[in-house]
């Protein structure tokens, strides 16, 4: 009798396909999990939408769409680690700590800081489109 190997969480531990099912199935758990718990996360979204709408309607290049889209992922990306982030340090000190809420803040300043960056982004991609929209001649 052979058993399968599983991982350190007593899960199955091969490169099935239905194992890469169930990896995808626990990731989307994850982002669910993230939206619903994170008010950000809702501001993400909307800017999500919006900056998708801008550039479908200023018909970005593919060139623009790749700096986008690789905004908008960092910003999610942030999100989603600084909610791991969070949820650990509960887990490893639900009583308040200092050092704690520093790993907290430090978690929520990559947010800012992905945030603050893709917002360079899109004023630079975006600005010259809405610029050339409105009847002026981009810088």
């Amino acid at each position: 009798m052979t058993s399968e190997p599983t991982n350190t969480m007593g899960k199955p531990n091969s490169l099935t396909f239905t194992g890469r099912l169930r990896s995808v199935s626990c990731a989307l758990h994850g982002i669910r999990i993230m939206v619903q718990s994170q008010q950000n996360a809702w501001i993400h979204a909307a800017a999500t939408l919006l900056v998708t709408i801008a550039g479908l309607v200023l018909r970005l290049s593919m060139a623009e769409w790749c700096w986008i889209v690789l905004a908008i992922v960092a910003v999610w990306t942030a999100e989603a680690l600084n909610t791991a982030f969070e949820f650990l340090t509960d887990v490893a000190s639900p009583s308040f700590h200092p050092i704690a809420g520093n790993a907290k803040d430090v978690a929520a300043g990559a947010v800012l800081i992905s945030a603050l960056g893709s917002v360079v982004i899109g004023v630079l991609v975006l600005g010259p489109h809405v610029l050339e929209w409105l009847g002026r001649r981009p810088v």
